[in-house]
């Protein structure tokens, strides 16, 4: 059951540490998948390097694989909450490139050597089914993130803003508002204390490529593993009134634009080349997006550019 009462202090305190715990676990898996491998690294392995209990690890993950799913989950939401905030007088191609400048450049939150991690951590998504499940399964949750920025920029644009629709300069939140550092995207150059610095991983550890991938890394989830346990009643709570429903071309639009970036991420990621550079994520992803500059990001665009279309097919048959 889902409770209507206002959300305490103690349970946003709660769900703090969950996250912290998560993430703790997070770093550890990521650190024992790149120095040893998939296949032999077991759930009782990132337990005890995260200085928990097994049975404390199956609390939060059913899998040894679903492990590294909040540090893929960290740099697609810091994307999206980049688009969320940015100037609410960009146009959406504008907002989409300036959120890739303050994301995937590196230095932006992000070191270069956490990049080589990033790297590594993909293409073992890439090779392992049961890793790219969880890689997908987070860009999926990302692109329904998106899909509500770009709801909101575009009710915002229209100066229909209403119940649902969140201020989109993020630096005005309150500071004594305690989800307020949850949602704002640093200032660029500034350090992020929540960004997942993976080059810290294995302290003392160069930063290099994916340990060398073959079947035997491929293996299937346990089985047995125990479930997570369920959410229980009040965990989720009423945070007011919800948003309007996403429409099917708004879905559309925010498929496109996460698609631009996370080929670009994956494409780079299968390379040797440098974080830095043309040939880097960030480059790679804003040429992407370049090439959508004509693409109708509006419902209202996509109808006048239909028009379009058929009054110059009526003129030339005319």
């Amino acid at each position: 059951m889902i409770s209507s009462t206002p959300r305490s202090g103690s349970a946003s305190l709660t769900e703090r540490r969950k996250a912290a715990t998560r993430m703790e676990i997070a770093r550890a898996a990521a650190g024992l998948f790149v120095s040893r491998g998939l296949k032999a690294t077991r759930a009782e392995d990132i337990a005890q390097a995260a200085g928990i209990a097994p049975r404390t690890f199956y609390r939060y993950f059913a899998t040894k694989e679903e492990a590294v799913a909040p540090l893929y989950a960290a740099g697609a939401q810091r994307w999206a909450e980049a688009v969320r905030e940015a100037p609410a007088g960009l146009t959406v191609p504008e907002a989409l490139e300036h959120a890739v400048r303050h994301t995937l450049v590196p230095g932006q939150g992000v070191s270069a050597a956490s990049w080589e991690w990033v790297r590594t951590l993909i293409r073992l998504a890439m090779a392992s089914p049961a890793l790219g499940k969880v890689w997908a399964e987070v860009c999926h949750t990302s692109e329904a993130t998106l899909t509500e920025v770009l709801a909101e920029r575009a009710r915002v644009a229209a100066g229909a803003s209403g119940p649902g629709t969140r201020d989109l300069d993020m630096r005005t939140l309150s500071a004594s508002d305690p989800g307020a550092r949850d949602l704002a995207v640093p200032t660029p150059g500034a350090p992020d204390p929540d960004t997942p610095d993976l080059s810290a991983l294995e302290p003392g550890a160069p930063a290099q490529g994916p340990p060398d991938l073959n079947a035997s890394d491929l293996d299937a989830p346990r089985l047995d593993a125990p479930r997570p346990e369920a959410l229980e009643p009040g965990v989720l709570e009423a945070a007011g009134p919800a948003p309007a429903a996403a429409s099917p071309y708004e879905r559309f639009t925010a498929a496109v634009a996460g698609a631009a970036v996370r080929v670009a991420v994956e494409g780079w990621a299968v390379t040797d080349t440098s974080p830095t550079g043309p040939q880097g994520p960030a480059e790679l992803a804003l040429a992407n997006l370049r090439a959508l500059r004509d693409f109708s990001w509006s419902p209202g665009q996509a109808g006048q550019a239909g028009q379009a279309r058929q009054a110059g097919q009526a003129g030339r048959t005319g």
